[in-house]
């Protein structure tokens, strides 16, 4: 079965009655077939215009779930999101960013996915909607696993909501791969910082993926960066024991120990690089 409805409540309605796989760029769902055919219902939302776009509100900015990786990298939006911008272009070739979504990489919840850190360093949260509502939940509770997520049978991801109080952070997205482009990460890190007038950082939040089965955030560096002043040497800060809460396994691309050392490298060079922005 294959439908393909062209209003949210169209395809809301047709997700209900099917439990079908919602469809969109399926730059993730045609690969992960392989040589197999498709057997289960599919409901293609590739024409439900109202879930594409970005929208800002009095106290957020909001991403269409159906919005592609260079939409977003094309469009104007304030310096806190140069670093989802950076992490948007690591996501494939322009080719496959022309096509794949927001919501598809998101909802693939690969633990290498390059948007999820530079998301959650944004305190990003998502939409999802089905035909008993929409609820909302912050991206770290959303992604569980390696690639499982919280998302209901019947559900869609509409949008994911940034608050505006970040929109001026300072941003930083780093990528630690084999090569420079189309790889998949090793490690990699997001960072957003709010600093005051007086240069100190008001707020940090700083991200690690591909590290663990789910991007995580570092709550406890987050916590001693307050008060510091955001200057070069800021690096200097991150130590070992902010990443031990890290998992990172072994495998044909780096070990676990080359992870965490990593980690922390990227960590404290996406500091330095937010220090170099408020100079």
């Amino acid at each position: 079965m294959y439908l393909r409805p062209t209003t949210l409540d169209e395809a809301l309605h047709a997700l209900a009655e099917c439990r079908g796989t919602i469809l969109s760029g399926g730059t993730d769902f045609f690969p992960a077939l392989g040589d197999r055919p498709v057997t289960n219902p599919v409901v293609d939302i590739s024409a439900v215009a109202e879930l594409k776009g970005i929208r800002k509100t009095s106290d957020s900015i909001q991403i269409g779930g159906r919005t592609a990786w260079g939409e977003l990298i094309a469009a104007s939006l304030p310096r806190g999101f140069d670093g989802l911008k950076s992490a948007a272009r690591e996501i494939g070739g322009v080719q496959i960013q022309n096509v794949a979504t927001v919501a598809g990489n998101l909802c693939n919840a690969s633990p290498a996915a390059d948007s999820v850190p530079a998301f959650m360093a944004l305190e990003a949260r998502v939409n999802l909607s089905s035909l008993s509502g929409t609820r909302c939940l912050p991206l770290t509770d959303f992604v569980t696993g390696n690639r499982k997520t919280a998302r209901r049978p019947e559900e869609i991801l509409t949008s994911v909501e940034i608050p505006r109080r970040l929109e001026n952070s300072l941003s930083a997205f780093l990528k630690l791969g084999a090569r420079r482009y189309l790889v998949i990460s090793i490690a990699m890190v997001a960072a957003n910082l709010l600093v005051n007038q007086s240069g100190r950082i008001e707020e940090a939040l700083i991200a690690v993926g591909a590290c663990s089965v789910k991007a995580q955030r570092l709550l406890n560096l987050e916590v001693e960066l307050r008060g510091l002043a955001l200057q070069p040497g800021i690096g200097k800060q991150v130590i070992a024991r902010h990443v031990v809460s890290l998992s990172p396994i072994d495998d044909a691309r780096g070990t676990a120990a080359y992870r965490l050392e990593a980690a922390q490298v990227l960590v404290a060079r996406a500091l330095e690089a937010c220090a170099r922005q408020s100079a």
